[in-house]
């Protein structure tokens, strides 16, 4: 971009000042953003955010175990072309016709800006990151089996969100700008509340949100409520009429909250158990 953009957030994604700057950064330095936190702390969202801000489309890239950076370049549909040879009718010979472009291929051959979403590149194995930086600075590609190069006309803005599952290369992390995203405070919780709930009484969104931070503060839960959960525990709190919630056994929706056999077991016992968890 010709001049130094300045992200502030959308209506539906809340932002703070240092989330703010990192992406501002890494939109002028034109370099990968890496984006770290717990789960629910809005890494993919920023993405989305960020797109809808510029006013650029978004390609988002789900990294898995298997996935190697040339596959985001683009694939060779080897399967499909001997298929065709045997059972249908086109043009076998037009190997261009089984070139399927990957979300890398896709963003360097857009004629305007995009972008581009790496989500949970720590998925992926040790070799990959390094190789896909390699990609990413080249910007450009040749498909070998036709001999048509691709080269990008503007650099993607890249966000690349990480769960912390491994280590990333210390030659990755020189490479990137990096920010990594506080679970948000009670304060921060509240706006977010507002904006997905807008009128709801007070009331109720005192004690939820007392309650769910009670939760995330007990000890032997594998996965910890996130802010997704809180909204659509709020959510259907709102469906069906209750104006009222507190810390107990019996808490009305608490599969929306927790997910998993053993935090529900954990849950129970430490309300049953725990007085520093009695209202």
């Amino acid at each position: 971009m010709s001049q130094f953009f300045k992200f502030r957030g959308t209506e539906s994604y809340l932002t703070n000042d240092a989330l703010e700057a990192a992406v501002n950064c890494a939109i002028a330095l034109e370099r990968p953003l890496l984006v770290k936190g717990e789960p629910g702390t809005g890494k993919t969202l920023l993405a989305e955010a960020i797109a809808s801000a510029i006013d650029l489309p978004l390609i988002t890239w789900n990294i898995k175990s298997t996935s190697r950076a040339q596959d985001g370049l683009y694939v060779y549909d080897t399967v499909l072309r001997l298929y065709e040879s045997r059972f249908g009718d086109g043009d076998v010979k037009d190997i261009r016709r089984y070139i399927r472009l990957g979300p890398l291929g896709e963003a360097f051959s857009k004629p305007e800006r995009t972008v581009l979403l790496i989500d949970e590149i720590d998925k992926a194995d040790l070799e990959f990151p390094n190789d896909l930086l390699h990609e990413l600075d080249r910007m450009r590609f040749k498909i070998l089996e036709t001999g048509d190069e691709i080269q990008a006309k503007q650099r993607p803005v890249v966000i690349i969100t990480s769960n912390n599952e491994k280590e990333l290369p210390d030659a990755f992390l020189r490479r990137c700008v990096f920010h990594f995203i506080d679970f948000p405070d009670a304060a921060l919780m509240r706006r977010i509340v507002e904006v997905h709930h807008p009128g709801l009484e007070a009331k109720l969104v005192d004690q939820a949100l007392e309650v769910f931070f009670q939760i995330r503060t007990m000890s032997r839960l594998r996965k910890r409520p996130s802010t997704s959960e809180l909204i659509d525990w709020i959510a259907v709190l709102k469906k069906a009429s209750v104006d009222s919630v507190k810390l107990e056994r019996a808490l009305p929706f608490l599969g929306t909250l927790l997910k998993k056999e053993q935090d529900l077991t954990a849950y129970a016992d430490q309300v049953a158990g725990g007085s520093r968890y009695r209202s």
